[in-house]
């Protein structure tokens, strides 16, 4: 849907602009300095940073100014991230998507902080949406730091026949400005020229009023935009009716039953099955167990690189040959709902169901990729804004979300003992999902914070753009959660060569036979979900159990503790306390549950 966006404030008309590329700057008149009093000597000496709304480019800009080089990292003190590069030798910082400066969020305060220490400030906005875009660049105009304004996506605003004037624009603010198109290059070279000529603003309002900033805002929009009657398109009625309940709800269960489908059944049962088992287990495995015993290691060590848990096979093939799959699969169609604007209309919708357990509709970002993989999940839950709200979505994602890997094996399962089964399975972590967050909605202080969030125009998604965030965000997220993977499967296999996996087997085997009542096998499967949750619920296929064996086994296995590599995250994410709370919690529910469910099943005379 290039192209396709809500209609701007105001209505829009044609503007008879050059279709090239060309920048607009103004001179200082006569008296007037290049440089602000209010411009800070603590400004580091060369720092650009971008700043603009979410989802108006900036990340596409930053990209082709700093080339190959980028880092993902967090700011101090916060889990709001960052891309950090270089461009001729300067520092490049990407800021978070924000609407306006202040201390209203983490990504305001962040943002705010760093355009004190900026020489040089690009201020990204969105030409089709500039009505929406200028109360920030309001503020960074009257800020006193040099900027050059990026007039981003004016492709979008020709077809739409609201194309913003450049030269009126850049006459109010007194900066440069540059119309592009980041994702086709239009107008890049020329802003990277245009960022040396970069001076403080001259647009001066009376006191710190946002509702005045937002009339001024309002008034120049209707300077710089001509206001004619706009052709309306299918795709602005398809975008207001993606957030009403009646047709916003059946494309919601159409987007989550596509990527089900991709990621669920396609890459999880499918390719996982060849790239898991026969490049993992039937060619790398052995290949690497072939090369150990070759070069004279043995023993304990072997057992350690090689073994059944080893740092070297089940690692391996755990990263490369199933999680890797997983992740590429999750941010690809990520990538999709973000770059066709879909994405924050789902957090509308769900917003309200998520409140009532203490989160919003952001959260369920962490949740959907929680489905492929709970260690994604967890890393995701940065993006909410308060320390309770990523606390709530940890634990609802380590509680009750099974990852993409052992819903397979439990769909497998389940399909073999009819829909009553899978109703009273679905039901039971349902409630306890419920319960979970209500519980701890009531324990931890602080409220829900309110959803505020931008319906960006739905858009096609352009292929160049999703490849490039795919492969991005899927290289970062592995690169930072492969150590502590291979962390946790050294402490596994350090366990199983000493032996205590075994006295794990046997310590459980009370609770599994007496409280449970299910086979004393089944205390093997349990310690197995230890190391992958997915071990765990496979485990249970060979073991014959009812259906009512069956059903209480799933939901513990389900409930029960997170894998090593999601406590790993867990704890590298929220510290070690909150991860041995969520840790002992599961323990406690998962057995708790599982032996109630098992007693109702025995007094209801259930059999089969």
């Amino acid at each position: 849907m290039s192209g396709c966006h809500d209609p701007p404030a105001g209505g829009g008309g044609v503007a008879q602009h050059p279709k090239g590329v060309h920048s607009v700057d103004t001179k200082p008149s006569a008296g007037e300095s290049n440089t602000s009093p209010t411009t800070s000597v603590d400004r580091e000496a060369g720092l650009i940073v971008l700043v603009g709304n979410p989802n108006v480019g900036k990340s596409a800009i930053f990209m082709h100014l700093s080339g190959t080089y980028a880092e993902v990292s967090n700011f101090p003190g916060t889990t709001v991230e960052a891309l950090s590069g270089r461009w001729k030798g300067r520092a490049l910082l990407d800021g978070p998507g924000l609407y306006g400066l202040g201390e209203h969020s983490a990504e305001e305060r962040i943002t705010t902080e760093a355009i004190k220490r900026a020489s040089v400030v690009v201020n990204v906005v969105d030409a089709a949406h500039l009505d929406r875009d200028l109360f920030l660049t309001l503020q960074l105009a009257e800020s006193g730091v040099p900027m050059v304004v990026a007039l981003n996506l004016i492709d979008e605003a020709r077809r739409a026949g609201a194309e913003p004037d450049p030269e009126e624009l850049s006459r109010q603010l007194g900066v440069p400005v540059v119309p592009t198109v980041a994702v086709t290059g239009e107008g890049l070279d020329e802003l990277a020229t245009t960022i040396e000529r970069a001076r403080p603003g001259t647009w001066s309002l009376n006191g710190d009023d946002d509702l005045a900033r937002r009339r001024a805002a309002d008034e120049l929009y209707t300077q710089l935009v001509p206001q004619t009657r706009r052709q309306r398109r299918i795709c602005d009625w398809v975008g207001r009716a993606s957030v009403t309940l009646h047709w916003g709800i059946p494309m919601l269960a159409l987007s989550l039953a596509g990527i089900y489908l991709l990621v669920g059944v396609v890459v999880a049962q499918h390719l996982i099955n060849f790239t898991e088992v026969r490049l993992g287990h039937e060619f790398w495995e052995p290949l690497a167990r072939s090369i150990i015993e070759g070069i004279g290691i043995g023993g304990p060590i072997q057992e350690i690189l090689a073994g059944e848990f080893g740092l070297l096979t089940m690692t391996v093939t755990y990263i490369v040959f199933l999680l890797a799959p997983l992740v590429a699969a999750f941010y690809f169609c990520l990538a999709l709902l973000e770059d066709s604007g879909f994405l924050p209309r789902i957090a509308t919708l769900v917003d309200r169901v998520l409140t009532a357990v203490g989160l919003n509709g952001r959260a369920l970002i962490p949740i959907i990729l929680g489905f492929g993989c709970v260690t994604m999940g967890t890393i995701t839950t940065r993006l909410l804004a308060t320390k309770r709200e990523r606390t709530i979505a940890t634990a609802l994602l380590n509680f009750a979300i099974p990852c993409s890997a052992q819903l397979a094996v439990i769909a497998a399962l389940l399909a073999g003992l009819g829909g009553g089964w899978v109703f009273a399975y679905a039901a039971i972590i349902l409630v306890m999902l419920i319960a979970v967050g209500t519980v701890l909605d009531r324990m931890l202080p602080g409220e829900s914070t309110p959803l505020l969030i931008e319906l960006p125009p739905l858009r096609w998604p352009r292929p160049a753009g999703v490849l490039r965030k795919t492969l991005t965000k899927g290289y970062w997220f592995m690169r930072e959660a492969t150590p502590w993977f291979a962390a946790g499967a050294l402490v596994v296999a350090t366990l199983q060569v000493t032996g205590g996996l075994e006295l794990w087997q046997r310590a459980l085997r009370p609770l599994t036979v007496s409280w449970l009542q299910l086979p004393a096998e089944a205390a093997r499967t349990i310690v197995m979900g230890l190391v992958r949750r997915d071990f765990g619920a496979a485990g249970l296929y060979e073991m014959g159990l009812t259906p009512p064996q069956a059903l209480v086994a799933l939901v513990v296995i389900t409930l029960f503790v997170p894998c090593v590599a999601s406590l790993m995250v867990m704890a590298k994410e929220h510290g070690a306390r909150v991860a041995l709370r969520i840790w002992v919690g599961t323990w406690f529910v998962a057995f708790t549950v599982g032996g109630v469910l098992a007693r109702i099943l025995s007094w209801l005379g259930v059999v089969s």
